[in-house]
């Protein structure tokens, strides 16, 4: 017998009784004596016995399942995140299916399908960098899928969502860097097509108008793949400007990471001659040489909280009366050697 195939027939052959037998005492059936379904589970877990998913969601129309769907799995963040993610679901009595995007477009949609086709409970997302229509998640909504967004989201009116305080992280760094003597802030920019992306810039260009430090446009480059190889190509540009910056707010940290690079390779000090602030505190700012200042985000916290509106929006009875939540998390700043001016040699 083929362990990994078992069925509920297999069982009832072995034990000489009838298959709905063997379903109902695995189920605890009341009909059912002690000592069959004794005999019953001792011979599931004998034979390895795991349940036909897709046949009892069929009959239940309910896998316990949740799905997630990453931009990249690289990304210090995420991975907290979903960490965050399991331990809400496995409490509740979830399973977790995770997918990554890559930061692909296609690969968004291709995710979405396939788990909406595996008969996911529901659907857990942060948006590719790529993504700038939303038709295939409208489509899932539409059919009654119950989805929340995470970290990365558009303003779709009907969903759920768990944000970080972009604008307020972004204002706060930069500020810090206003505090610490710089007047010629750039900042990197990640696509502009993210809500993330335009949150922290507006808390950068909140920082200078409260300060009464202009913002010279040209010291601000869109760097659509967020990577460290496009930081430290953005700030080689930066630097060789006639009027180039004294410090580099970026929108996450392998950008900040590069940009750092970039300022060594120029023969320029940091934070003497160019001070760095990054975001998203991944684990490597805190060995770079030096230390990167960053602004950290709680993705555990994240994680589960938006495991808990989704498993809350999938039990709950009366979907048509839930109305969508947001629930914004707050950041921290995380000062280190990069950004501290004032009192370095």
């Amino acid at each position: 017998m083929n362990f990994n195939q078992v069925t509920i027939k297999d069982i009832a052959r072995e034990l000489g009784i009838s298959p709905s037998t063997v379903s109902r005492a695995l189920k605890d059936h009341p009909d059912i004596s002690v000592e069959t379904k004794k005999a019953v589970n001792a011979l599931a877990d004998k034979l390895n016995y795991q349940p036909n998913i897709v046949a009892l969601n069929l009959r239940q129309k309910k896998t316990n399942t949740i799905g997630v769907i990453i931009p990249e799995f690289v990304h210090f963040f995420f991975s907290t995140v979903i960490s965050g993610i399991e331990d809400v679901a496995y409490q509740a009595g979830y399973n977790v299916i995770i997918t990554q995007s890559n930061e692909s477009y296609e690969r968004e949609m291709t995710d979405l399908k396939a788990l909406f086709n595996s008969r996911v409970d529901g659907m857990l997302l942060s948006l590719s960098r790529e993504t700038k229509n939303f038709d295939h998640i409208e489509s899932l909504i539409s059919k009654g899928m119950p989805l929340v967004f995470y970290d990365r989201m558009y303003d779709s009116p009907t969903s759920s969502r768990v944000i970080v305080d972009d604008e307020s992280g972004a204002k706060e760094a930069v500020q810090h860097l206003i505090d610490q003597g710089c007047k010629k802030i750039a900042h990197l920019m990640a696509a502009p097509n993210l809500r993330i992306s335009t949150d922290r810039l507006k808390g950068y260009e909140t920082a200078h108008e409260q300060s009464g430090l202009k913002i010279n446009r040209e010291w601000i480059t869109e760097c659509h793949s967020g990577t460290f190889e496009e930081g430290k190509k953005a700030t080689k540009k930066l630097l060789s400007l006639p009027n180039p910056p004294d410090a580099i707010f970026a929108n996450n940290d392998p950008m900040a990471m590069g940009a750092m690079m970039a300022i060594k390779e120029k023969g320029l000090k940091i934070p003497q001659d160019v001070a760095v602030v990054g975001f998203s505190n991944w684990f490597f700012g805190e060995l770079m040489e030096p230390s990167l200042t960053t602004v950290d985000q709680p993705g555990f916290e994240m994680g589960q909280e938006a495991a808990r509106l989704l498993i809350k929006q999938i039990e709950s009875k009366d979907k048509s009366n839930l109305q969508p939540e947001t629930k914004i998390l707050k950041t921290r700043l995380i000062i280190r050697n990069s950004s501290l001016k004032k009192g370095s040699k």
